[in-house]
């Protein structure tokens, strides 16, 4: 929109020092240059955040996440409060000064040197947003270190836990006379059962009664022990079932990570090219409405003004390159045949 109507309508008067357009389309071109810039911060705003929630608040997020109606209610808010913020200013300033300070033949804001309005503006406009944004950026990195943190410590413990039964299963003797041990309370168990069975049926036959007891007392002094080897199995596989789940959580939470990585990278890129387009125009405003024009040179201004388009233009090739769902995004509002066509694999690459 900036390149399509913004744009061609600022060349001519950059070039020439004049407005020709007349004095209803310049307030409509303001309102509209105006609109788009501000709105492009507030969208960054409203992404950081909406990248924010994903990575702190993952579960509540993916709950949320097929809600359509939730979205577009806050992308058009984002609209609404891009245009509040300057837009009825823009219309109704001269109306409610009482009259107009913009010569003949230019094409501003009646408010371009009222530093009151336009310090309160910027602060909404850029220093604001700014700082949320490198709010939400820096919450999100010191999540990621912290679950980085974290899932160390689980893999060392774990670790070291593996290394300790490893440890103690190594001596030859260790897991046999542990068999042998359980074994032998078995046996006792055992015993003490039968031989309450055959004292109550010592009454009906004391001779057969007899003969259990000994079969019994003859199993007890033979303790039966299990072998090492299919100790050892048992141990190895529960180890093995133990280690697969393991393995199993921490490829999970590696590529969690991996991708809230490339969520932080990516959102550090974008606030540090909105820094850069933004800062100058913002500072450069605000100085020169308090020294009236004086001071800054208007080749500087003018720089500073083109960056904000530059910003326009650059952030729609951000997006895509830094995530992947915009890139699906942007292959189905411009080729939807293509998506059609592509597997879903393909389009994450």
């Amino acid at each position: 929109l900036a390149g399509a109507f913004c744009i061609p309508l600022y060349v001519p008067y950059v070039l020439t020092g004049r407005w020709i357009f007349g004095r209803s389309l310049c307030k409509l071109w303001l309102v509209v240059d105006y609109l788009l810039c501000t709105s492009s911060v507030f969208n960054i705003v409203l992404i950081s955040y909406d990248r924010f929630l994903s990575v702190t608040r993952a579960v509540a997020y993916r709950a949320q996440q097929g809600n359509t109606r939730q979205a577009v209610l806050k992308m058009v808010m984002v609209w609404v409060l891009a245009f509040l913020l300057y837009g009825p200013a823009i219309i109704s300033w001269e109306y409610i000064s009482g009259q107009s300070i913009i010569p003949s033949g230019e094409c501003y804001a009646e408010f371009f040197y009222n530093w009151y309005f336009l310090m309160t503006a910027s602060t909404l406009e850029f220093f604001t947003p700014f700082i949320s944004v490198m709010f939400f950026n820096l919450s999100i990195y010191l999540n990621i270190q912290k679950r980085t943190k974290m899932r160390l410590d689980v893999f060392h413990e774990v670790h070291n836990q593996s290394f300790t039964e490893e440890m103690e299963r190594s001596p030859g003797a260790k897991p046999s006379l542990k068999c042998c041990k359980w074994e032998q309370k078995e046996s006792a168990e055992t015993l003490d059962l039968s031989k309450s069975k055959a004292q109550a049926a010592a009454s009906t036959s004391s001779l057969d009664a007899k003969d259990l007891l000994e079969k019994n007392s003859e199993s007890s002094r033979k303790p039966k022990c299990c072998n090492k080897k299919s100790c050892k199995n048992s141990a190895s596989t529960l180890s093995s079932e133990k280690q697969l789940k393991i393995v199993s959580q921490s490829t999970t939470q590696r590529f969690r990570l991996s991708r809230d990585k490339k969520v932080a990278k990516s959102l550090a890129i974008i606030v540090g090219i909105f820094g850069i387009c933004w800062a100058p125009y913002t500072l450069l405003m605000i100085i020169r409405a308090g020294c009236h024009g004086q001071c800054i040179s208007e080749f500087w201004y003018e720089a500073s003004f083109w960056l904000l388009w530059i910003n326009s233009a650059v952030n729609p090739v951000l997006y895509p390159l830094c995530h992947s769902s915009f890139r699906r995004a942007f292959i189905k509002l411009l080729c939807p045949k293509k998506l059609k066509i592509q597997p879903h694999y393909a389009l994450q690459n």
